[in-house]
């Protein structure tokens, strides 16, 4: 037996979806919104031109950029992935001999917590990434004699997966600023492919037409002035 289900609750507010039919409002409003600014003359003809020229000239680097942008994603993407491997199969090892670290009287902590952090930027389709160059430890100084063997390569170990982590945040970072770079590409693309060079064609398509018709007219009050002229002189001639 199927029980109705209640009907799920609009949203309201700043949240709220924008629908397709609003949508398609807000670009039929920006565009009477335009064409009213439209200027039916020479001037506004070449002014058009000239920017359909620009936006023309600017689509393709756009396109580009949206691109490698894209490309370098997936790419950071993947080496995300690889380094969370990495990082849990050390994890994993840690865990094999970690309860040795209860035996052990000296404390660690100060020896893998990294002193400096040191960070770098790499400039990808115009977009500053940062990468994790290196960490820079502390000196381990303890008795030789007094210590266990295995300590030594306990702290590299540790060191190791906190580099590990540190550079998967450093990346998640990187990803971050990459995805926000990609979302106002796409943006300035559409604008442009959607808003902005159908915009200037529409409005040059206009203009021709309206200077065309003015054209017209303008021969045809010649035309006719000049029969009207040309009856005067017979009539003057007649008397």
């Amino acid at each position: 037996m199927q029980r109705n289900q209640p009907a799920p609750a609009k949203r309201s507010g700043p949240g709220k979806p924008v629908t397709s039919n609003q949508r398609a409002h807000i670009l039929v409003s920006g565009y009477y919104d335009f064409m009213a600014k439209i200027r039916l003359t020479k001037g506004e003809l070449k002014r058009q031109r000239d920017a359909l020229g620009q936006f023309a000239r600017y689509l393709p680097t756009l396109q580009l950029k949206k691109q490698q942008l894209q490309v370098e994603i997936l790419h950071q993407d993947s080496l995300l992935e690889q380094k969370k491997r990495e990082e849990s199969a050390q994890r994993s090892a840690i865990e094999l001999w970690a309860g040795l670290l209860a035996e052990q009287e000296t404390d660690l902590a100060s020896w893998i917590l990294p002193e400096k952090r040191i960070y770098g930027t790499k400039n990808i389709a115009g977009v500053e990434v940062p990468f994790l160059e290196r960490l820079e430890f502390a000196t381990a100084d303890y008795d030789l004699f007094l210590t266990p063997l295995w300590v030594d390569n306990a702290i590299n170990a540790l060191r190791e997966l906190v580099r590990l982590r540190e550079d998967i945040l450093t990346r998640e970072k990187g990803i971050a600023v990459l995805r926000q770079e990609l979302r106002i590409t796409t943006q300035r693309v559409n604008l442009f492919e959607k808003v902005k060079i159908p915009q200037a064609r529409e409005a040059i398509r206009l203009i021709k037409i309206y200077l065309g018709d003015q054209m017209a007219n303008a021969v045809g009050r010649s035309k006719m002035a000049k029969r009207k002229l040309e009856e005067a002189v017979l009539m003057e001639a007649a008397v």
